[in-house]
């Protein structure tokens, strides 16, 4: 099978006629094996898939955008492609529906750091493909989404976001403005600190597990 982007796949362990789908997308400078390594604590009845994204730094490195420092080292993302990699998410999502038995309801995308920043991104302009997002580690980065994104439907959105109070990588002040974005948009969602760097802890995997079981 031939899709847009490279990736790892863990087939339901619980299968019915259409089974929901977790997409998880790795942050910057990572690879797809990376949170596909927690895949087999994800629940059963999920199509656990794991993208790979496409632009290569590498040594098995990838992004899904490019990240660079200008003459006073302040760091600036590549919005172009980021966009880029929003759409092609949003493709590599329809074909996943396509060829595999997923249930295009029930669509949640996990993603880290640059991987969350895309989820919500994606999830924004395209409610209509994802009910929800686990967003680790990134922030709300709003010249990425479609230009008319604030016309969509987001009734049926779900969010949960999580980021660690000593993040040196992204700052937790930028994290912090998630939840009041969400909210001024009508979208439901639950932010959570954590006393944690750039990564994820038992804590955070157990509450956003958790969180997955209820919604």
């Amino acid at each position: 099978m031939n899709l847009s982007l490279e990736y790892l796949i863990r087939e339901p362990k619980i299968k019915s006629e259409k089974n929901p789908l977790l997409l998880l997308l790795h942050g910057y400078g990572s690879n797809e094996a990376d949170l596909f390594s927690f895949a087999s604590e994800l629940p059963e009845e999920y199509y656990v898939i794991s993208a790979r994204a496409p632009y290569d730094l590498q040594y098995g490195s990838y992004a899904w955008y490019a990240i660079n420092f200008d003459a006073n080292e302040n760091k600036f993302s590549d919005h172009e492609q980021a966009k880029k990699s929003r759409d092609l998410i949003a493709t590599f999502i329809e074909e996943l529906v396509t060829n595999y038995p997923i249930d295009p309801n029930e669509i949640t995308l996990l993603g880290f750091s640059q991987g969350a920043i895309l989820s919500q991104a994606i999830a924004l302009s395209h409610p209509d493909k994802v009910q929800k997002v686990i967003a680790l580690s990134g922030y709300i980065s709003e010249p990425i989404f479609e230009e008319n994104y604030k016309n969509n439907d987001f009734s049926n959105l779900k969010i949960f976001a999580a980021h660690g109070t000593v993040d040196q990588v992204i700052p937790v002040e930028w994290a912090r403005k998630t939840k009041s974005f969400l909210t001024t948009l009508g979208i439901e969602s639950v932010y959570n600190e954590y006393p944690i760097g750039h990564g994820v802890s038992p804590q955070v995997f157990n509450d956003f597990s958790n969180w997955l079981k209820q919604n």
